[in-house]
């Protein structure tokens, strides 16, 4: 029910009140939800290396485009473009000859994107796919190669932020972790699926989980008794796999003498699972040599010892073979400052590499 000064005819309808001085929720978090118009909150939130609630603060910008040398005039593609920080900074550059050409698979978060560059200098072209299609991008767009490209595999703050999108570890929410909600298996489905071995395997593997087989073992477990399908109750169960109380790790974590959530890399190896990530990479790394133009250059943030290893292969391997005439020497990390600012910018590092 709403009155003419909060919501009735030429009224304004009031926020619904959270308790508290401050919103706890994600979907209370309005001021930060649109930032552009808080630039005091955004400022305050730096201060204490706190990223906005639905947004996403790039990541090594100056180095990349240290990395990817662009030119006025260029083609290039930001392949997994999410929240648009390194697209802004790439379209400056290329000038109003200039082509950017981003891709992504979250759908929601494409459009409110697409707004975001309305106004860049350059020609833009965005489109909902996965970079492991770039070769048919690219020939969907009558282009034989491009001059430049991007590639940062880390999820964006927006997915991880919003519990209903079921990445986060701390929060409630559905077990989902699909970056595109077109793919046909959640992480509840996968979970599922795999025997107490193949999960195992894929907590060691792709995660590098030390108590692997007692965390695949208690899922099993759980699983006995119906399915497993909220994030909150996964976390629970890895914690007290570890031999950890979850009440005792949450007044751990009240007082900031927690670490890393123990449940990190358990999500981490069931997200790179959903999505095929590591196989979506390799086709990706594969294919390059083939997509970028003569001088051509690329440049790849990876976020865990899986990916990096994988790039840092593949452009070693590029080079034994005349594809690449320069690769990084080593992984670019993030300074501490940039750290201080956006704590998620710790893992990520930076690989490049310039064709022949």
């Amino acid at each position: 029910m709403s009155t003419a000064g909060e919501g009735g005819s030429g009224g304004h309808r009031r926020r619904p009140r959270y308790a508290g001085a401050y919103p706890r929720r994600f979907d209370q978090k309005y001021k930060e939800h649109d930032i552009e118009r808080h630039p005091e909150l955004a400022a305050k939130l730096a201060a204490k290396g706190h990223t906005p609630a639905g947004t996403h603060v790039p990541i090594l910008v100056d180095e990349v485009l240290a990395a990817l040398e662009l030119r006025p005039g260029e083609v290039v593609v930001d392949a997994t473009l999410g929240h648009g920080g390194h697209a802004r900074r790439l379209a400056e550059l290329l000038g109003p000859e200039g082509l950017l050409i981003g891709l992504d698979v979250d759908g929601a978060e494409l459009e409110r994107t697409r707004e975001r560059l309305a106004d860049a200098p350059c020609e833009v072209r965005l489109l909902r796919r996965n970079f492991r299609d770039l070769a048919g991008v690219l020939a969907e767009l009558g282009l034989d190669g491009v001059d430049a490209l991007l590639a940062d595999l880390g999820v964006s703050s927006m997915q991880l932020d919003d519990p209903a999108r079921g990445f986060s570890f701390r929060r409630d929410g559905p077990l989902d972790l699909r970056l595109d909600p077109r793919l046909p298996r959640t992480a509840a489905d996968w979970l599922a699926r795999l025997g107490a071995d193949e999960l195992a395997a894929a907590l060691a593997e792709t995660a590098d989980e030390p108590d692997a087989g007692a965390i695949a073992a208690a899922v099993q477990r759980r699983l006995a008794k119906g399915p497993l399908i909220r994030t909150r109750e996964l976390a629970e169960l890895v914690l007290r796999a570890k031999g950890i109380d979850p009440a005792a790790w949450r007044e751990r974590a009240k007082a900031g003498d927690a670490g890393p959530h123990p449940a990190a890399r358990t999500f981490q190896a069931l997200r790179i699972l959903v999505n095929d990530e590591l196989g979506v990479l390799e086709r990706l790394l594969d294919a390059l040599p083939r997509l970028l133009n003569p001088g051509g250059r690329v440049a790849i943030l990876s976020f865990h010892s899986g990916e990096d290893r994988r790039v840092k292969q593949a452009f070693r391997e590029g080079s034994r073979l005349g594809l690449y005439d320069r690769v990084s020497p080593d992984a670019v990390r993030a300074s501490k400052d940039e750290v201080h600012r956006n704590n998620r910018a710790a893992p990520a590092r930076l690989r490049w590499a310039r064709r022949t």
